[in-house]
């Protein structure tokens, strides 16, 4: 395989792991920006991220042994600008008129303006650049390569491992200049970040994918804060003088404090939706009444994030005794089983409402739209 193919496929996967990592994060950004999830949006944050990862890898790629590299004095720049011209009379002269298409330097000149296209591409259609900012970004993006590449990845090496040439800076940005002005042709289906923000107010059907979306935002918001803790416990305990590993109970502390945070706080908060229900918004309500008494908003929260609080924590723990093991290890099935039924009763329950809302007697509507209980009452969302 080609070194050219080997970076491409660094592209593809790095890139694809990168957007994976960065998904939810998009999911949230999007329904707080546009008020719902933009497929075509989505498409682009992904392609954006296979081309930065593929831009890395053929900048940059492959790196040489950090001894070898500069043996020989290093590489020096090539500061002339359109010395290309030169080199494709070379290739001609060489090797006849054929080379003014196929010859090295032509198709060299030509992929760094390929490569840039998508740049212009993508600042203007997904970030919204005008034409002239989108080049701008291209210049300043092929001037940083190079000069990473001039100075050795600003030292890493000693000297130059690659031509930093100023005919890559002119290709490069030309290649912006053409992907700006092709950009409304080629991602003419992509919508724009202006119209979606203009419907952000609307209030949307409760979708399952929706759901799970702010099941999803939950357990990543449970991690982060119990992880959170548990690095904060460890620190404390380290500072003290105390160099021993973290201990079950240390653990255990982390989850159920993470769990009070992150699941029963918000339920005894507004309209008592969870964190992630309220990066999607929906609220819980009950029929007849103003607001979800504390009772039910107890009974949502414990059935579903108090479960997984409970799991977590209980797995975390460990007991010697071989019958508090077979106590702790039923308990942590049974909420387990608790928090699996709260994922799939959701497609199976009226308005998507979930075990919680079954058990606590509420319904989940968009928190943009009227509350049932006050006919004919507006949007009690403010525009910020």
């Amino acid at each position: 395989m080609s070194e050219w193919g080997r970076q491409a496929i660094i592209g593809v996967f790095g890139g694809g792991g990168v957007f994976v990592a960065v998904f939810v994060p998009i999911l949230i950004l999007q329904y707080r920006r546009y008020g719902r999830v933009s497929v075509g949006r989505l498409v682009g944050a992904a392609a954006l991220s296979i081309y930065a990862v593929a831009l890395l890898a053929y900048t940059f790629l492959p790196l040489p042994d950090s001894r070898a590299a500069c043996l020989s004095g290093g590489i020096p720049a090539q500061l002339s600008p359109f010395a290309v011209v030169d080199d494709i009379a070379t290739d001609v002269r060489d090797h006849g008129t054929s080379a003014l298409l196929t010859g090295r330097a032509t198709l060299q000149f030509a992929f760094n303006v390929l490569l840039f296209v998508p740049l212009g591409v993508i600042a203007r259609r997904y970030f919204t650049f005008g034409i002239a900012s989108a080049t701008l970004l291209g210049l300043a993006t092929s001037f940083v390569i190079e000069a990473t590449q001039y100075t050795g990845i600003w030292g890493l090496y000693s000297c130059a491992y690659r031509v930093s040439d100023v005919d890559d800076l002119i290709a490069n940005t030309s290649g912006a200049l053409v992907g700006a002005l092709i950009a409304p042709a080629v991602l003419w289906w992509m919508p724009r970040s202006s119209e979606l923000r203009s419907g952000r107010l609307e209030a949307r059907p409760v979708t399952v994918w929706r759901r799970w979306a702010g099941m999803i935002v939950d357990l990543l918001a449970f991690s982060a804060v119990s992880t959170t803790i548990a690095m904060a416990i460890s620190s404390i305990r380290l500072l003290s003088g105390d160099d021993a590993a973290a201990t079950p109970l240390e653990s255990v502390v982390a989850a159920v404090a993470a769990g009070l945070l992150v699941f029963l706080l918000p339920a005894l908060v507004g309209s008592g939706a969870s964190i992630g229900q309220r990066i999607v918004w929906l609220e819980p309500v009950r029929a007849g009444v103003a607001h979800v008494p504390l009772g039910r908003r107890l009974v949502r929260a414990l059935s579903s994030g108090g479960a997984y609080t409970v799991s977590v924590a209980v797995g975390s723990g460990a007991v010697a005794d071989v019958a508090w093991s077979l106590v702790l290890l039923a308990v942590q099935l049974a909420a387990t089983g608790l928090v699996i039924a709260a994922v799939v009763s959701v497609p199976v329950t009226r308005g998507r409402r979930g075990l919680s809302g079954v058990l606590a007697g509420t319904e989940l509507i968009d928190a943009r739209g009227p509350h049932p209980s006050v006919p004919d009452s507006p949007s009690r969302v403010e525009v910020p």
